[in-house]
């Protein structure tokens, strides 16, 4: 495997990162975007979920329309909605403003979502292919990381800086993404542009040139004729529609991506990823500690991302999905545990030490014991309002709340060890091989776009829940939904390690 190869792969890849950046970013950004706009929970919700909901529009659209323009060209665009995103989002002066600007960079993460792994599948050769598709779930996670890292150094230097206060850190949080938005689309013209498509063109030399370039020219030859093959095979086929994937004999495999697919953003990830901060701070750690907290949590989810590279040709799919889905459903349940288990209290003291407008007022709930979070919260809005409680949180949990913070601590943890080495990586793997060649584009792109719809709704009703249903409830159903999936996975999930795509057809496609 050339270095050129591996350059390109990671380059095209980028989309992936600057994914996980905003994904990661957008944890601490609300802890102080959300009181300045006043938003209320749904508010907050969409603010936070409109990304995936335009990446399910892209989803749809971009793969076509690379068909027409070129895989290079999409990423192109794909890279300067990003640069536009972040802009737009930095200089937002209202909730609606900023929802828009989540959503055009939720059409660049939709279309880089399909076209990476496409563009890679179409210049890497067969033996290679897996490792480097799973560069973009690399990426990915080294973005959450860059992002919580960034947000805790923010937050860490507002006090001593002369230009960062509480009312703007939150716009250098989203702009900041403007940086490797740009590194992005410079580093693509030094990408060439894919040889199937230029093949499909009738760009002969051109495609040649590139396939002798990155792998030289015996492979390079090899491929060639691959290609050939494969166009000669998509020529003779017939067309696919979208009710074929209702065939009979197709059922299995569909209902089987169908579950995967869901589970993986079902059991909450998103939630857990796009609302670090905010879930860290009802532990009653502080603000700092959960900013903190949230580099601890990217550096996991990085660390088993690597392990889930390194076993998924040896151990299996089937092994990592049921181990990983089990943790998750344990580390889930140990959350709703540790938060149910939480009391909260403030005494004339606690309340004597805020600073903040309005808190002599808490006064009237001075040493009154409260058992779930969702009646303390509620107090403390009425007399605080939602705008101001939202902006000190952090201080009035932090004082408040009588809880093992280790626990919850190891049960985030866990659960995100346990997603990084299963569902997130080895579904996108599964769904590669599960079907037919004739049908595995408009199956993955319809499992894709169940996908993110299931994202976008988690990620929409969070703050709902949290408001609504409490910490413990919260997590209690998202684990009681891992524990159900792990046994429904138990029984249809089959093993594809080790065999060839046509084996695996022969397996499982009925008839």
């Amino acid at each position: 495997m050339s270095k050129k190869l591996i350059f390109i792969s990671f380059v095209v890849s980028l989309g992936g990162f600057l994914f996980g950046f905003d994904a990661g970013i957008i944890s601490g950004v609300m802890n102080f975007a959300g009181p300045e706009f006043n938003l209320s929970e749904l508010q907050s919700g969409w603010v936070v979920s409109a990304p995936s909901f335009a990446a399910m529009i892209a989803m749809i659209f971009s793969g076509r329309l690379s068909d027409f323009y070129g895989r290079k060209k999409l990423l192109l665009i794909v890279a300067f909605l990003y640069a536009i995103s972040a802009l737009m989002s930095a200089y937002a002066f209202s909730y609606e403003m900023l929802y828009i600007a989540r959503m055009i960079g939720g059409l660049a993460f939709g279309a880089a979502l399909v076209l990476a792994p496409m563009y890679i599948a179409e210049i890497a050769t067969a033996e290679n292919r897996g490792k480097l598709v799973s560069i973009q779930q690399l990426n990915i996670v080294l973005g959450f990381f860059a992002a919580f890292l960034s947000n805790f150094l923010f937050n860490k230097y507002i006090a001593d800086s002369t230009f960062l206060t509480e009312e703007n850190v939150w716009r250098w949080m989203l702009g900041v993404e403007l940086i490797p938005a740009l590194l992005y689309f410079g580093a693509l013209f030094f990408v060439p542009r894919s040889p199937r498509w230029l093949y499909l063109k009738g760009k002969f030399e051109e495609a040649k040139s590139v396939l002798n370039g990155v792998h030289g020219n015996a492979t390079g030859l090899v491929e060639i004729n691959s290609i050939e093959k494969s166009i000669h095979a998509d020529q003779t086929s017939s067309k696919v529609a979208l009710n074929d994937l209702l065939k009979p004999a197709l059922r299995f495999i569909v209902v089987v991506g169908l579950v995967v697919g869901v589970l993986q953003q079902i059991t909450g990830i998103n939630a857990v990823y796009f609302y670090a901060t905010s879930i860290f701070k009802q532990t009653g750690i502080g603000t700092d500690a959960a900013f903190s907290s949230g580099v601890l949590l990217s550096t996991i989810s990085v660390i088993f991302t690597f392990v889930a590279m390194y076993l998924i040709d040896r151990m299996g799919r089937r092994p990592l999905l049921l181990i990983g889905t089990a943790g998750i459903a344990i580390s889930l349940l140990l959350c709703a545990y540790g938060f149910n288990q939480a009391a909260y209290k403030l005494s004339a003291d606690d309340i004597a030490q805020f600073e903040f407008e309005g808190a002599d007022a808490l006064e009237i709930y001075a040493n009154k014991l409260y058992d779930n979070d969702v009646d303390f919260k509620n107090d403390m809005k009425s007399i605080l309002g939602n705008q101001v409680y939202s902006k000190n949180d952090g201080a009035i949990l932090e004082q408040a709340t009588s809880i093992n913070a280790n626990l919850i601590l190891i049960g985030i943890l866990g659960f995100i060890a346990c997603f990084a080495f299963s569902l997130g990586p080895v579904m996108w793997v599964l769904l590669s091989e599960l079907f037919p060649n004739k049908y595995r584009g408009l199956a993955i792109g319809v499992i894709a776009f169940i996908n993110s719809l299931i994202s976008s709704l988690v990620q929409l009703v969070f703050p709902w829940e949290l408001s609504n249903f409490g910490n413990a409830l919260t997590f209690f159903l998202f684990g009681a939904i891992a524990f159900i999936g792990f046994f429904v996975m138990l029984k249809i999930v089959p093993e594809t390690k080790g065999k060839s795509l046509e084996q695996i057809e022969k397996e499982l496609v009925r008839g």
